[in-house]
């Protein structure tokens, strides 16, 4: 047993290049507990595109400033300081990857610690960028088991360990993860190819969810009857954790990228 473990921490290593590797029971609970290691220190945290718990668990917290989901660095340059900690999505709402060596470069200047959520991100460069990395592999994640998620940092955290998940699965996806990337990223194109007339958010970035804002009713319900026809699920905004707008997430997330 302690050898599979050692290989799935080994796998997730090489995605995220973090020597320490914590496997806990929820991607929640691994928010929580790196909250509490940093309770005296102010969460600069995103005003839309994050993650529900990013809310609740820190005590101190400052909002910041972003373009539908990705941070406005000349706000994080007035807030950043080395009482503070930020905690990112760093593919925003699902949809839009974050600029993170830019926003890392500010807040190293600052002495700001840099938390990577990269629940929607491992697999990509942008997750192997932060001080302390974390995700979840619960439903609808890049890596999707419906159970457990990690933390890892180069520094020992003394976190204790409660994953009991299925080690196998968790390998097999962490070692397929570029084909996954390979049918998202397809995926992605060609629904924003098929909505080029319509106002995407973010349409240049890259990301798996391919968010759309409405401005009546008849946009908003040509992009429903697409969704529809095509069997994609959706989520209407606005919504914290995709957009504050009127919008229409298309949820690619949720697909199963082995069925046509």
């Amino acid at each position: 047993m302690e050898e599979i473990i050692g290989f799935s921490k080994d796998l997730i290593r090489k995605l995220i290049n973090k020597k320490n590797i914590y496997l806990v029971s929820k991607g929640n609970k691994a928010i929580k507990i790196i909250s509490r290691k940093f309770k005296d220190k102010t969460f600069l945290i995103q005003d839309q595109g994050g993650w529900i718990t990013y809310y609740q668990y820190p005590k101190k917290i400052k909002r910041l400033k972003t373009d539908y989901g990705v941070v406005d660095v000349n706000d994080l340059k007035k807030k950043v300081n080395s009482n503070s900690v930020l905690l990112i999505n760093s593919l925003t709402g699902y949809f839009s990857e974050q600029p993170m060596k830019e926003i890392y470069n500010i807040c190293k200047k600052k002495k700001c610690l840099v938390i990577n959520d990269v629940s929607g991100s491992i697999g990509l460069e942008i997750s192997k960028i932060g001080d302390i990395i974390l995700g979840s592999f619960g439903k609808w994640k890049v890596i999707e088991l419906g159970y457990g998620g990690f933390i890892a940092s180069n520094e020992n955290l003394n976190i204790k360990e409660d994953f009991k998940g299925d080690y196998k699965k968790l390998n097999e996806q962490l070692k397929n993860i570029k084909k996954r990337w390979k049918g998202f990223d397809r995926l992605n194109k060609k629904v924003k190819n098929n909505l080029k007339e319509h106002d995407i958010i973010h349409k240049s970035k890259r990301g798996i969810n391919v968010v759309v804002r409405f401005h009546n009713k008849k946009e908003k319900e040509e992009i429903i009857k697409y969704c529809e026809s095509n069997n994609y699920e959706y989520t209407l905004c606005p919504r914290y954790i995709r957009v504050n707008c009127d919008a229409i997430s298309i949820e690619l997330k949720r697909k199963d990228l082995n069925k046509k």
